[in-house]
Order: structure tokens, then sequence, then C-alpha cells
């Protein structure tokens, strides 16, 4: 007897994926993270969104709600594990989450005067278990659901350690391998998982900066070009590619050729 054939398809990975309904983005009162919520606004959408900054959150949170999305906000700090935990859990249970973008983060470096301890331990705490703390408590709900897509946001700067800035290059760095390993861990439960490495980018943080920004982006630019490559459930994420090529170039050489110019760059406050 001839069997039916099969009208099944084979769907790659990279293929574009079904628009996120319920977001969480955390980071969210400023810059990258403020104009993904911003680009994300839409009737129909939940937001989740998370900053230290009562203020600014609020005032971003409005701006969602005029262009139709629905929002939940905690001013939380990411380092806070129970905290993250209770308040994903919540915003879980009430709207699944579709996409989570680990955004959070902090800089600092070496330009007044070295990095303390204090501060090292700061921006780690911030910039690694701040990821952790918002990857894991949504894992075991999309594990179970068979689908979600999860973003971290690692920099260009994790492809090499930077005399100016060694704690931020160093939690980068992790963010960026970890969100690696964890896409093809993830890859046959349904789960997406794209590692964002921008260079620099408009924002607080880079407002501090007392040196010339090659390839400088405005915000709402790179937000878009995160947008589209998560719509494709890209791997990486990196831009703009002209700063993308000399980090990688950087991170190819051996260090005695590379040593003595990073040496003579530019320290971040």
């Amino acid at each position: 007897m001839k069997q039916p054939r099969s009208t099944s398809r084979f769907v790659p990975r990279s293929a574009p994926r079904s628009a996120p309904r319920s977001i969480v983005i955390t980071g969210a009162s400023s810059g990258i993270g403020e104009a993904l919520a911003l680009l994300y606004a839409a009737t129909g959408v939940a937001l989740a969104l998370t900053g230290r900054d009562s203020e600014r959150l609020e005032a971003v949170a409005q701006r969602c709600r005029t262009a139709g999305a629905r929002v939940d906000t905690a001013v939380i700090d990411v380092a806070d594990r129970a905290a993250m935990a209770e308040w994903l859990a919540r915003v879980d249970a009430a709207e699944p989450v579709d996409l989570l973008i680990a955004n959070a983060g902090m800089s600092a470096g070496t330009g007044d005067g070295g990095e303390t301890e204090e501060q090292a331990r700061r921006i780690l705490a911030v910039n690694i278990d701040g990821v952790l703390n918002s990857i894991h408590p949504l894992l075991p709900a999309m594990r179970a659901r068979r689908r979600g897509q999860i973003a971290v946001m690692a920099s260009l700067a994790g492809f090499r350690g930077l005399p100016g800035a060694p704690a931020y290059c160093a939690s980068k760095a992790m963010v960026r391998v970890y969100g690696e390993a964890l896409r093809g861990d993830l890859a046959g439960e349904g789960i997406g998982v794209s590692v964002i490495c921008p260079g620099f980018v408009k924002s607080r943080m880079t407002a501090v900066n007392r040196f010339p920004m090659p390839f400088l982006m405005e915000t709402e630019a790179a937000a878009r070009v995160i947008r589209r490559g998560l719509e494709r459930n890209a791997a990486r994420i990196a831009f703009p590619w002209p700063m993308m090529a000399a980090v990688w170039l950087l991170a190819l050489l051996p260090p005695s050729w590379t040593d003595g110019l990073l040496r003579q760059a530019p320290r971040k406050p």
C-alpha cells in the first residue's frame, strides 16, 4: 500500500522567527535597552522592563504604553538573584515569555587611576551574574514549552582584553562564550540564543568616555540591527562591521605584536 507523502518540511534554525509578543528587557531605562523597548512596543505586545533608575524607567514605560504595549516595570538590581527570580516567575506566569534580552550591564575602567578590586567585582557581578539571573529563572518554562528566544548583550570588547577596561572586557568575553555555548545546548529544545556584540553606541555608558570612539552608532540604529538579527535567529549580531573587523584582527594577532599598541590606547574612566 502506498504511503501518503509527508508534507512536513525541515525548517533551519536560522529561519525567521515569529514576532515575539511577550518580551523581557533588562537595563531598559536608557541606551540600547531603552531603544529596543521603544522599537518592540506595539499593540498586542507585553513588555517587562527593568532598570535601576525608577524615573527614567517609568518615562520609557509611558512611551511604550503610548505605542500600544502593555508594560510591567520593576526597579531591580540584576545582580540580586532572588529578586530577579521572583519577578521573572511572576512575569512568565502572566505572559509566557517569548523573548528575553539580557541587556543590563555596567562599564568602568582604569582611566581614573586603576581598577580597584571593588570596582572589578561589581562589574563582574552585574555583567555576569546579571545575565545568569535573567536567563535561568525563565529556562525551565521555555524548555517545557519547547519555544523561546534568549539574547545576551556581550560586546566587541569581549574579543580581546584591553588594558583600559580589564573587568569589563573579561565580563563580556564570558557572556559571549557562554551565549555561544548555550545556543548549541538549547538548539534541540526549540530555544534560540543570540549573542549581541556592539561596538561604540551612544548611551549613558559611552557618554563618559573622554576619547574618540571610532564608528560611534546612534542608539536607534543599533536597536534596528539587533532586532533584524533576532528575527533571523542569528548566532552572533556584531556591528558595525569596520570595528568588528578591527577587533577580530586584534584577537587573531599574537599578543607580542599588539600589547605595545594597546598600552597606548585611551583608558576608560
